[in-house]
């Protein structure tokens, strides 16, 4: 394939060139479930998920690593505040994490490993570290564990700093360090913290950095030398540059490509709990249904920053609909179509091009306008094969409404299947009151009935075929004309 990615180590888009050929291994950093995610944690899942797809349309195998962080001081402080074992804690906010890549659509990670399974991995790890001179016991008795950031002259050079310009590490008090800026690897029990919090090591009882838990993980599932390694931006230091600097001081090639996505932000800042401005996954899709909110995250490039608003949110939803609009429409004319083997070429021109996504939509939504004109036009044979295009690239995207998991579902899981059913059976009643009383010339009381049910949020489209209805989900009727394709 002929895809070029963005290496933030490298400060260009290059050519992209796995390990080994016809495979690709991908590590992102996962959370640390210290709470349940906001929709600025989710979007780096729907990014990655996208890459995975694309990758896999072309024909690669993909195994692609998505850890969790369950062992740190945040977990330790909200449980304790709670009161409630820090294990239990992490373990819920996991499941949490879990529910909202399945409602977005994502994926399941090939694997992902916590942070307390893989102990043994990081213990050597250290002590290759130490054995070759780039790290330290504390001598304090403290149990703490440090990388020396002298002795690694290439450190800095993923976030492009020199040492000397760099603030003091803040994960550690920094008495017994040799350099403020030198980062934890392990660090010992503390009076206080639960003992179950804490595992044997020949430098005394203690838990993992947060940075070194990754590396450990890393080459244990993918190798010394894996594709790409990627997260949010805000990981590029410090977390990206000691994961870098770790490895390579312990000899692994570690990571060929570096892929950072840019923040959700609110009035500028990025989103984040410490902040107070985070909007919980599970809150907003009470409002917006989950594939809209997919959409909404991916159709920004990932590299550029989203700027969360309301109306931002409504009007990408509007921009959906028109594209499942469409879909609906033609599958009712043609119900036998099956997704295209290929996406068109420019399609997938700038899927190739740094993962384009914004440059992917144009070809798909002029793809959906030629498509609205032949529906109207009665050509069904080219209909056929543009709307067997548009589910592929819907497909690519992981935003087709006929493929799981979206198919039959505008609420949350199979709850939100069953009260599909119910809805449509009601408001099937209705519609059938409604036919009986134009049947007898009573077009007052069918003009009642479609305007009750417009007034719920239910839009009543006659067609060729019969009688069809969807949820508005706008609040204008501009809105609803395009959601629905009428306006271009």
């Amino acid at each position: 394939m002929s895809f070029r990615l963005y290496d933030t180590a490298a400060r260009e888009v290059r050519d992209f060139v796995p390990v080994n050929p016809g495979q690709v291994g991908i590590y992102h950093c996962g959370l640390t479930v210290q709470g349940p995610p906001h929709i600025g944690h989710i979007r780096k899942e729907v990014v990655f998920d996208v890459l995975r797809r694309w990758f896999e349309y072309n024909g690669l195998e993909v195994t692609i690593v998505a850890n969790i962080t369950d062992i740190d001081d945040k977990i330790l402080d909200k449980s304790a505040a709670a009161g409630r074992p820090w294990w239990a804690w992490a373990y819920e906010n996991e499941r949490a994490l879990d529910a909202a890549y399945e409602v977005l659509g994502c994926d399941p990670a090939t694997y992902q490993p916590r942070a307390t399974g893989h102990i043994t991995e990081m213990i050597e790890l250290m002590q290759t570290l130490i054995k070759n001179g780039h790290a330290y016991p504390a001598d304090d008795d403290s149990g703490d564990v440090y990388f020396d950031v002298r002795s690694w002259p290439s450190y800095g050079q993923l976030s492009g700093q020199k040492i000397d310009d760099m603030a003091a590490a803040s994960d550690s008090d920094t008495r017994a360090k040799r350099d403020p800026r030198d980062f934890a690897l392990w660090k010992g029990h503390k009076e206080g913290e639960p003992e179950t919090a804490s595992w044997p090591t020949p430098f005394g009882r203690g838990r993992p950095g947060w940075h070194l838990e990754c590396s450990a993980m890393a080459a244990k599932y993918l190798g010394e030398e894996f594709d790409i390694h990627g997260g949010g931006i805000d990981l590029q230091f410090p977390h990206h540059e000691n994961e870098l600097a770790q490895s390579r001081a312990a000899g692994q090639p570690f990571a060929r490509y570096w892929m950072h996505n840019a923040w959700v932000t609110m009035s500028g800042e990025k989103m984040s709990k410490s902040l107070g401005n985070s909007l919980l996954v599970s809150d907003v899709i009470r409002r917006v249904r989950p594939i809209e909110l997919r959409y909404y995250l991916l159709a920004a490039h990932y590299r550029s920053a989203i700027e969360y608003s309301e109306e931002s949110l409504v009007a990408d939803g509007a921009a959906y609909r028109r594209l499942e609009g469409f879909v609906t429409r033609a599958t009712e004319v043609l119900p036998d179509v099956r997704v295209a083997d290929a996406v068109p070429a420019e399609f997938a021109a700038a899927m190739d091009d740094d993962l384009s996504v914004p440059q992917a939509l144009a070809v798909l939504f002029d793809t959906v306008r030629e498509g609205n004109n032949l529906l109207s036009a009665g050509r069904h044979e080219r209909l056929r094969e543009n709307l067997a295009s548009v589910r592929a690239m819907l497909g690519v995207l992981g935003l087709d409404p006929l493929a799981e998991p979206w198919v039959g579902l505008d609420s949350v899981g199979s709850a939100g299947d069953r009260l599909r059913g119910v809805v449509d059976g009601l408001v099937r009643t209705l519609l059938d009151q409604r036919q009986q009383a134009r049947e007898r010339k009573d077009f007052a009381a069918a003009d009642a009935i479609r305007d009750r049910l417009n007034s719920l949020g239910i839009l009543v489209e006659d067609s060729p075929t019969g009688t069809r209805w969807e949820l508005a989900g706008a609040d204008t009727a501009a809105e609803r004309n395009v959601a629905r394709g009428d306006v271009d």
